[in-house]
């Protein structure tokens, strides 16, 4: 079996690349093409080898959440049917079925929307030098794995390829987009993650956190009194991947013992064998099998991976 790495699509045109999709315009002025490859990122670097049928498992979770959630908001999912997409994109359908995603253009939020329900991570690693978690301060006495009293709303930066998210307040996230339209997200965020919480639950699984992005289109039905670039004649959307075990902390309730690391579907696991084998975040090159982009995964490595991202589909998807 062997990991797309790269879509190969040219008579297309690619717009964008990043850890994981390639983004393609088509011959639909208000439609892109979403190509879910292979590639896998850690600590913000593209690993140099991927996870087979990694992006057909990412776009089969997405697809499951954005219709179990589609009544908390809209989302800008179009069709995952190669046949319905325009007709350029068909003659690739070998390479794109169950990896490919036609969705509606939007204007991106340039905010990483995180809701976080336990002390894991970035949110642990602050929480230990300062008591706080994005500058909220946090009761004492927490330890690692623990769920917190309630999510909480925990934004960061939207980075260019290449560099780094930062974790930033509420208050600098609301300054960054405006009051109004923080609010939006903060709510909308917390109820997604908390549907999902609860939908996960019933399977076995604790979704720990997860990162949402959001999206503006022209509103369905603006306000006649509305200036036309006021945020009310603008409608929020979900947008890019959702709740895939790249973009959630996802563990087995089984195995759930507060006070550590915990067990883990989603690339955690790639992450802990990187550190036990020297990687150290932010190197960014090197020689091949060191830092950076030239580190290859094990091949056991990325059967376990593989793995873990299939489990956690069955187990959250499954009828």
């Amino acid at each position: 079996m062997t990991a797309l790495i790269d879509s190969d699509l040219p008579d297309l045109k690619l717009i964008s690349k990043g850890k994981v999709r390639d983004i393609y315009s088509t011959s639909s002025p208000d439609h892109l093409l979403f190509v879910a490859t292979d590639r896998i990122s850690a600590y913000d670097v593209i690993l140099k080898n991927g996870i087979p049928e990694k992006g057909k498992l990412l776009t089969q979770i997405s697809l499951f959440w954005f219709d179990k959630l589609r009544d908390i908001i809209p989302n800008h999912f179009v069709t995952a049917n190669i046949d319905e997409m325009p007709v350029e994109v068909r003659k690739y359908k070998d390479q794109l079925d169950g990896r490919a995603m036609l969705v509606k253009k939007a204007e991106v939020v340039p905010l990483e929307a995180i809701v976080r329900g336990y002390m894991a991570g970035s949110a642990w690693a602050e929480y230990k030098k300062s008591g706080t978690v994005h500058g909220i301060p946090m009761p004492e006495g927490l330890v690692e794995g623990q769920e917190l009293p309630q999510p909480i709303f925990t934004p960061s930066t939207k980075a260019e390829q290449g560099a780094h998210d930062e974790n930033i307040s509420p208050e600098q996230a609301a300054k960054l987009v405006g009051q109004e339209l923080y609010d939006q997200i903060s709510t909308a965020a917390l109820k997604l993650y908390t549907t999902a919480a609860e939908h996960a639950r019933t399977r076995g699984v604790i979704l720990a956190d997860t990162k949402f992005e959001f999206g503006l289109v022209p509103s369905p039905s603006p306000s006649p009194s509305s200036p036309d670039n006021s945020s009310s004649s603008k409608q929020l959307i979900l947008i890019d991947e959702l709740l895939t075990p790249d973009s959630s902390r996802y563990w087995p309730v089984a195995e759930y013992k507060a006070g550590g690391a915990q067990p883990s579907f989603d690339k955690q696991y790639l992450r802990d064998w990187l550190v036990r084998s020297g990687f150290k975040k932010g190197l960014e090159s090197g020689p091949p099998g060191k830092e950076g982009q030239g580190w290859t995964i094990d091949e056991d490595i990325v059967k376990g991976t593989r793995e873990r991202y299939a489990e956690a589909v069955n187990l959250l998807t499954k009828k």
